[in-house]
């Protein structure tokens, strides 16, 4: 207080300060006629006018009025105006100061206003873009307080929300209380923004006319509609977080439905014919007691064979479920892409029987990998490019090294692939409308083999051309020296 009462004073000696040194330099030094001090003085009132506050030009008005008359309206000394045209040009002077400073007040009010109106408005669009930027709900609750801090510059916020009784808090919280039950019934009850004794601020959140909770703020110079804008944005940011979940909630539950539908579709359909095989020996040799010894072990081949790729089915399945929840440990270490290779051909034997197979493996950096699992996609690769081609085409495995990783390829020279369907082989379940009938498959090795390529932050991909053949390259990291 005291600081104000000086800056005050220091005002009012500088402003009576200028009007005496411009009465004393017309005076004493520079003689002009009167209407020269006349517009000196009025345009130093409208200078304090424009500078300070009113009462300040209306004062100075005045004393620049008594100045004038004294010392430069005759006769010169007193406060008597002898020519009535004095009197005239005198009233004119006091009533342009004083009208220029009230002109020069309304200006400056008019500006405040402006300038007020103008923050109000940016902290209404700063908060409203940090909340449209939040999609998830517990996200949301749990930021919205000190985003409002942020944006409006609010010393403490707390929100309430009537769904769980739930209270979030921002800001100064040292020896603040919370009552949930009085801020229940404020949220009920509440309609508008209510100022509270300690500078508090009670804002209602509604959905609607339904009550949703209850916001108040602390330490906050803000309109009365600035404050129920900010309470509306947040019921709007909440209403459009809740929306966006369910709209998640409910495409990822069509998705889910939709996955599901198709796996039984393609598991019902790949299980039919190895069922059917099995069946039809079955029943053979049910039924036939004297089959001979070579057709029996026929019939016991097929089932046999008929079983594994059941197995094989039901495993893939199961495969792409623990990949895709995360259930599958994977051992990284330093590994030898020869020796991966080497055991992708063994357990892939068949497919080297029925077509040449070309290895070109340079001395290459061992790469950080699951051995396991790096040749699990190898045989997938392998498995894919015989299936694809006609017996005796050759195949290829070659490796190179590009910066900082190992690159792997397989290539082929069967039926390629249409550019429209090269990105979604990896797809799951996606098959080949053209190849799909020809070709026995589940749809799920290509996309297996991109998930454990991608958790080995690597990447799968595929280049190819109708009839010409495929190369699938997969990158893996070089391990560290």
């Amino acid at each position: 207080m005291n600081s104000r009462r000086f800056v005050t004073a220091i005002w009012w000696l500088s402003t009576f300060g200028a009007l005496a040194g411009i009465v004393l330099v017309y005076r004493f030094w520079f003689h002009v006629n009167p209407t020269t001090v006349a517009l000196t003085l009025v345009l130093f009132v409208l200078l304090v006018a424009a500078r300070l506050s009113l009462r300040y030009a209306v004062v100075i008005s005045i004393v620049a009025t008594a100045c004038y008359n004294f010392y430069f309206l005759p006769p010169v000394g007193t406060f008597t105006i002898s020519d009535p045209q004095n009197w005239l040009a005198l009233f004119a002077f006091l009533a342009t100061s004083v009208v220029g400073s009230r002109l020069s007040q309304k200006a400056r009010e008019e500006a405040d206003q402006a300038r007020i109106r103008q923050r109000e408005l940016e902290v209404l669009f700063a908060l409203s873009r940090e909340l449209l930027q939040t999609e998830n709900v517990a996200e949301l609750v749990n930021s919205l307080p000190a985003l409002i801090n942020a944006a409006a510059r609010a010393q403490r916020s707390t929100l309430y929300l009537l769904d769980g009784d739930r209270l979030y808090q921002a800001g100064e919280l040292q020896n603040y209380t919370v009552e949930l039950p009085h801020f229940r019934q404020l949220a009920l009850s509440l309609t508008a923004p209510e100022d509270l004794q300690d500078g508090e601020i009670n804002i209602p959140l509604r959905a609607g006319v339904k009550p949703r909770g209850l916001l108040r703020l602390a330490g906050l110079h803000l309109s009365k509609d600035t404050l129920q804008a900010i309470g509306g944005l947040a019921s709007i940011a909440l209403d459009r977080a809740q929306a966006l979940e369910e709209v998640a909630r409910s495409e990822a539950n069509k998705e889910s439905e939709r996955l599901r539908t198709l796996i039984l579709d393609s598991i019902t359909h790949e299980l039919r014919t190895p069922l059917t095989s099995i069946k039809g020996a079955t029943s053979t040799l049910l039924t036939m007691d004297n089959v001979k010894a070579e057709d029996r072990r026929e019939l016991l081949t097929i089932i046999e064979e008929e079983a594994d790729r059941l197995n094989k089915l039901v495993g893939q399945a199961v495969e792409m479920a623990q990949i895709e929840t995360q259930e599958v440990h994977m051992s990284f270490a330093p590994i030898d892409l020869r020796d991966v290779v080497a055991e992708a051909q063994e357990l892939c034997s068949w497919v080297s029987a029925t077509h040449p197979l070309t290895v070109r493996i340079p001395a290459l950096p061992t790469v950080n990998a699951d051995g396991t699992m790096i040749t699990k996609v190898l045989c997938n690769l392998l498995e894919n490019a015989a299936k694809y081609s006609v017996a005796d085409s050759p195949i290829f495995i070659s490796a190179e090294q590009k910066s900082g990783q190992v690159v792997v390829s397989v290539a082929d020279r069967g039926v390629g692939i249409d550019p429209s369907e090269q990105a979604l082989i990896f797809d799951r379940l996606y098959r080949s409308r053209v190849h799909s009938q020809q070709t026995p498959g589940t749809g799920m090795g290509l996309a297996i083999s991109r998930a454990i390529i991608e958790s080995h932050h690597g990447t799968l991909s595929v280049t190819s051309q109708v009839n010409q053949g495929s190369v699938f390259s997969f990158s893996l990291p070089a391990a560290l020296p």
